[in-house]
């Protein structure tokens, strides 16, 4: 890939943008999760009223190859609702934390979304044809009366209409105290793990009544509670590896081959912190928010609320590279910390060839790194540059002094605006950025 910065590198521009335009955005129609399959052909997103969107890639037009195919509507259904817990005397929200795709193994696929409490695997199907002729109900399925029949019929298959159905194969429930962070689905496509604040378990596609604990933080007493686990991921060729993020800023890589309970580590990755810069956010801002191994499998990328580090496994004292995502808002803390935006969950992605990485911000920025060239980039999601093939011109933030023409101050930024949730085509250069209630897919520019 080339670079992801302006000049001769790679440009992007405008494709789509996908949701309402109203100011008064309902709470149910925020995008919680956004994930391309593995062939990129589909792409999902969640939303905090339990709903799940799939956009299916259209072919190109033949009259206009520069332009790529559309992402269009190709199923919606309702994957959560919301339910009460009368032991404990809770709401369980409807919202989807979390979609991973199942590698496609016949003409339907599969996937896996997960509320906070239950995880659920969906079938979304085509049906083109349907059975006419049958012996015992009319067209309409109204019972024939059995005295009539004087003939045997067979049924036949006739054309109709392309329908997409999405059916719900399997339900996984009751194995989780806490709240759902991660789900990820290992490498032999039989077993999948699913993450909340202090237990890792381990499940098989075909058994839904029982899982395996694999990690279990939970102290005897619960004052003695130091750290929670913030996110966990298979790796994408080893499936008896995976590993896990702590609220401390720690990963810790697990082998299931060594103990059936994984709660002594294979390898630990820290860095040390800088004593001159410790502050009463230190232990905030290092909290990970998302950890994603790359494609290759040597490499894993964790983000934290300034910065993006991507790790070497085979070096765990310190990260191999670090780049600073926002570092303009480390004399912001006070007032994130007192607004809550501290405590937002940014995720991260890997480009298909891992050259590249990308994450977000706030204001609807998002940032681009080369890990090549050590160019970055900050993009913005605004529907002010979504007419068709528009290129992103980049952003810049001034932290003080005179404001250049082309930037936005820091004390402009607007902290509800935030893209928590990115995605990258596996195969090219589209990536699709959630803001808010709406979805925007840009694309690189081809000349």
């Amino acid at each position: 890939m080339a670079g992801v910065a302006g000049g001769n590198d790679l440009q992007w521009c405008f494709s789509q943008v996908k949701g309402a335009i109203d100011e008064d955005v309902a709470e149910a129609d925020i995008i919680s999760t956004v994930e391309f399959n593995h062939s990129g052909e589909l792409l999902a997103t969640g939303d905090k009223g339990g709903r799940v969107v799939i956009f299916q890639h259209e072919q190109e037009c033949k009259n206009r190859p520069h332009l790529r195919g559309e992402y269009n509507v190709y199923s919606t259904f309702q994957s959560h609702e919301p339910e009460f817990d009368y032991l404990k005397s809770l709401e369980i929200e409807e919202k989807i934390n979390k979609i991973r795709w199942l590698p496609q193994q016949n003409s339907a696929h599969f996937l896996l979304s997960t509320n906070d409490k239950t995880i659920k695997l969906w079938k979304i199907g085509e049906r083109d044809k349907r059975a006419e002729g049958y012996n015992l109900k009319d067209e309409d399925g109204r019972l024939r009366d059995p005295f009539r029949i004087t003939s045997l019929r067979v049924p036949v298959l006739m054309p109709m209409d392309l329908m997409v159905e999405a059916s719900p194969r399997r339900v996984f429930a009751n194995a989780h105290t806490y709240h759902i962070n991660s789900i990820s689905v290992n490498s032999d496509h039989q077993t999948y793990l699913s993450a909340d604040d202090l237990r890792i378990n381990l499940w098989h596609l075909e058994i839904t009544d029982r899982s395996f604990n694999i990690v279990d933080i939970k102290p005897a007493n619960m004052e003695e509670l130091t750290e929670v686990i913030t996110a966990a991921e298979c790796h994408p060729n080893q499936c008896n590896v995976f590993v896990y993020s702590s609220s401390k800023g720690t990963i810790r890589l697990c082998d299931m081959r060594t103990a059936a309970l994984c709660d002594r580590h294979t390898k630990f990755f820290e860095e040390p912190e800088d004593p001159s810069s410790r502050s009463f956010f230190s232990e905030i801002i290092s909290s990970i928010s998302d950890v994603k191994f790359s494609h290759s499998g040597r490499y894993m990328m964790t983000r934290d609320y300034l910065s993006v580090k991507v790790w070497d496994l085979n070096m765990e004292n310190r990260p191999v590279e670090t780049y600073q995502v926002h570092e303009y808002l480390r004399s912001k803390l006070c007032s994130l910390y007192e607004n809550d935006c501290i405590f937002d969950k940014f995720e991260c992605c890997w480009n298909g060839s891992d050259s590249a990485i990308m994450t977000g911000s706030y204001n609807n920025f998002f940032r681009m790194f080369d890990r090549n060239t050590r160019k970055d980039i900050t993009l913005e999601a605004s529907r002010e540059s979504s007419k068709p093939r528009a290129t992103l011109k980049p952003r810049k933030v001034s932290t003080g002094g005179k404001r250049k023409k082309d930037e936005i101050s820091v004390d402009s930024l607007d902290f509800n605006k935030k893209i928590l949730h990115t995605a990258w085509h596996p195969k090219e250069n589209v990536i699709a950025v959630a803001a808010t209630n709406n979805l925007y897919i840009f694309q690189d520019k081809i000349n």
